[in-house]
């Protein structure tokens, strides 16, 4: 989009621009001068070139979370990895699964234990904090040595709340179930080593740190593999996990998003906080506004303001920004957000409740145009009263 009026965007956590970094070497492998080749066609050099390319990628993404690159399986994207670990984890077990989660997440997690429950397996949800954390304590109170896994995300994508993983996974662990995350959000923003967190299984996505769309991962540590049942049959690619011709350039895409990352996240993240807080110092001269999950452990990437005032709607902003009611799957369904109703807000609270969210590309000067646009329209609808 190209106009004068320059619609500013708030919205990184539904999706980020593609590093050009990204796109110049996903553009080497498209065309007749590319590396086009089908990575799994190894008897000619062109397939052989492709498969180095997909290989070299798969490093760059277990490089980033501090695993072996061969418990690395591409899939479509997050929502694809979490159908895979949930239902390819309870199409093994010799019996009915006890699954444990929070209301809290994304509903690829939510729908897809939705549906497991449905074949017979139970379902348990542990309830946030007061400030909308996800706290070991409370699972604690519902874990028992008869639960199978549990899935929790490790940033919320609509509140950016942090949860304590390595606390979680020892939980977890100690009652001999596994754990599964859920680190779309988390990915590239905050440091990921599977190992000294204890994570067993783990959805990733391209497209939340730069990567391009339609690209994800699912991370299994080793001893589990043989627990995770394939969800796409025909040809036993990726060990069998998840059969289909790999998408060479939206892998290598992925592969380049995570070695940049690696690289950037420090600078990325002081570059966020700076102008998070300086968001949040604009929005106390604001009067009326909440910040929702203020009190929890959180990331600065992400915040989630409620209007007090009635008369105010989301839509009052998307002339100028480029902000969510609510996360991309909610909004889809047009529904209240079961994250923001979760942690307590009235359908009515969340319907005046946006979602802002800051990226490698946003600036102050974003920052400060953001800030008079919603002071304008909050003093508009105290001019309608």
């Amino acid at each position: 989009m190209r106009n004068e009026h320059r619609l500013r965007y708030f919205d990184y956590s539904a999706t980020t621009p593609v590093d050009a970094r990204v796109i110049e070497a996903m553009m080497q492998c498209l065309g007749v001068e590319g590396c086009f080749g089908n990575p799994a066609s190894t008897s000619h050099a062109f397939g052989l070139e492709a498969r180095a390319w997909v290989e070299q990628a798969r490093a760059r993404v277990a490089s980033l979370i501090g695993a072996a690159p061969d418990s690395i399986f591409w899939t479509s994207g997050a929502t694809e990895s979490t159908n895979l670990a949930l239902k390819g984890f309870a199409e093994t077990a010799r019996g009915p699964c006890r699954f444990i989660t929070s209301p809290l997440e994304h509903k690829a997690t939510l729908d897809t234990l939705a549906t497991l429950a449905t074949r017979g397996h139970t379902v348990t949800c542990i309830q946030p904090s007061p400030s909308g954390a996800i706290t070991a304590s409370a699972l604690s109170d519902t874990i028992s040595d008869a639960t199978s896994l549990v899935s929790l995300m490790m940033v919320n994508n609509e509140l950016g709340t942090l949860t304590d993983i390595a606390e979680i996974a020892a939980i977890v662990h100690s009652a001999g179930a596994i754990l599964h995350v859920d680190a779309a959000q988390a990915l590239g923003k905050v440091p990921i080593d599977v190992d000294r967190l204890g994570i067993d299984l783990m959805s990733m996505s391209a497209h939340k740190l730069y990567g391009p769309k339609g690209i994800g991962a699912l991370y299994v540590r080793p001893e589990w593999i043989a627990r995770i049942a394939g969800q796409i049959h025909g040809g036993g690619h990726e060990q069998g996990l998840r059969s289909g011709t790999l998408a060479t350039h939206q892998i290598v895409g992925m592969g380049m998003a995570c070695e940049i990352a690696a690289s950037s996240m420090d600078a990325d993240a002081r570059h966020i906080e700076t102008l998070s807080q300086s968001f949040l110092d604009g929005l106390a001269e604001i009067d009326g506004i909440t910040v929702n999950a203020r009190a929890a452990r959180r990331i600065p990437n992400t915040l989630s303001l409620t209007v007090d005032d009635p008369g105010f709607l989301p839509f009052m902003l998307s002339g100028d920004l480029a902000v969510s009611s609510t996360s991309a799957c909610n909004s889809a369904s047009g529904r209240p957000s079961h994250v923001l109703t979760g942690i307590g807000l009235s359908p009515e609270a969340a319907s005046r409740t946006v979602r802002i969210s800051f990226g490698r590309y946003s600036t102050q000067a974003d920052i400060e145009f953001a800030l008079r646009c919603i002071r304008t329209a909050v003093d508009q609808c105290r001019a309608a009263r």
